[in-house]
C-alpha cells in the first residue's frame, strides 16, 4: 500500500479548529502540501512527510491540494491520554530544548508502517474505530519515544506556561486572530495582570493596540511591497475583507485601494 492510497483521519478527542493549539498532535501528510506558521518560522510538510505540532502556541497553515486532493492524518494527544500513559509506563523525562511550534520527524520506517497499519480501521467518516482509538494513539506514541527519547520533554511537560516578556510576546504573535484571553494564558498571566501590564509597556488596550498595529502592517505591506488587500487581511488576523476595509478607512482616512 502506498502512502498515496491512505485516506484523511482523525484520531483523538475534537478540538476546536482555532489558531491557538490547546493539544499536542501528529499530522502526517498523504497528499498536498501544506505551510505552518508560528509567528517567527514557516515549516512546510509535503506528501510522506510527518510532524509533531506542539500545544500552548499560536500556529496557522495554508493547505494546497495536489491534483484536486488534500489528505492526512491527525492524532491528538490530549493530556489525559498522556497522563494515563506515563503512568502506565513510567516515562522517563527528557528536557527538550527547542521551543518551535512544529518539530519535523525524520524519515522512519516505524512510523512508516504504522501509518500504513491504519488502514484497515478506516470508518467511512474518515475516524478510526472508537475501539483502537486509544490503541494505536499508544502504539504510535511508544515508537515515537523510541525513536525520539526527548520528545518526552514535550508530551509530559503539564506545566502552564510560564511568565514571559510580553513585549516581545505580542510583536511577534499580534497577526494571529486569537482572543485576549488566550494572549494572557500563554504569557503566563491572569486576564486582570495581562491588561495591567500591557497598558504599562504599550500605552494601549490590547484589542485597541492589536487592530492599530495589524493596520500599520497592513499599509507597508501594500505600500513598500505592492500586496493587495485580498492577499494579505487573513494573514494580518481579521476575518473577512469588508472588516479589514472598514477598519483600514478609519485608521487612515482613505481605503487600502487608495494607498500609493
Amino acid at each position: 500500500m502506498k502512502f498515496s492510497e491512505i485516506k484523511s483521519c482523525y484520531i483523538g478527542p475534537e478540538v476546536s479548529p482555532e489558531q491557538f493549539i490547546p493539544e499536542h498532535f501528529f499530522l502526517f501528510l498523504a497528499k498536498g502540501k501544506m505551510d505552518y506558521f508560528d509567528g517567527s518560522k514557516h515549516y512546510t510538510l509535503h506528501p510522506g512527510e510527518y510532524c509533531i505540532v506542539r500545544k500552548n502556541n499560536l500556529a496557522r497553515y495554508n493547505k494546497q491540494k495536489e491534483n484536486n486532493y488534500f489528505e492526512k492524518v491527525i492524532i491528538l494527544f490530549d493530556e489525559t491520554f498522556l497522563r494515563s500513559f506515563e503512568e502506565k509506563h513510567s516515562v522517563i523525562f527528557n528536557e527538550f530544548e527547542s521551543k518551535n511550534a512544529v518539530f519535523k520527524l525524520d524519515k522512519n520506517f516505524f512510523i512508516d508502517n504504522f501509518i500504513q497499519s491504519l488502514q484497515p480501521y478506516f470508518e467511512i467518516s474518515g475516524r478510526i474505530n472508537d475501539s483502537f482509538s486509544d490503541l494505536k494513539r499508544e502504539e504510535l506514541l511508544l515508537i515515537l519515544l523510541k525513536q525520539n527519547p526527548e520528545l518526552s520533554g514535550i508530551f509530559f511537560d503539564f506545566n502552564a506556561p510560564g511568565k514571559i516578556n510580553l513585549q516581545e510576546f505580542m510583536q511577534k504573535n499580534y497577526k494571529f486572530n486569537v482572543s485576549i484571553d488566550r494572549f494572557a494564558y500563554l504569557t503566563g498571566r491572569s486576564l486582570s495582570s495581562f491588561k495591567k501590564d500591557f497598558k504599562e509597556i504599550f500605552n494601549d488596550t490590547p484589542s485597541h493596540w492589536l487592530v492599530k498595529r495589524r493596520l500599520e502592517e497592513a499599509h507597508f505591506l501594500m505600500k513598500e511591497k505592492l500586496k493587495k488587500p485580498n492577499d494579505i487581511y487573513i494573514d494580518l488576523g481579521f476575518e473577512d475583507l469588508s472588516h479589514f476595509s472598514f477598519a483600514f478607512k478609519k485608521q487612515f482616512g482613505f481605503s487600502p485601494s487608495e494607498v500609493r
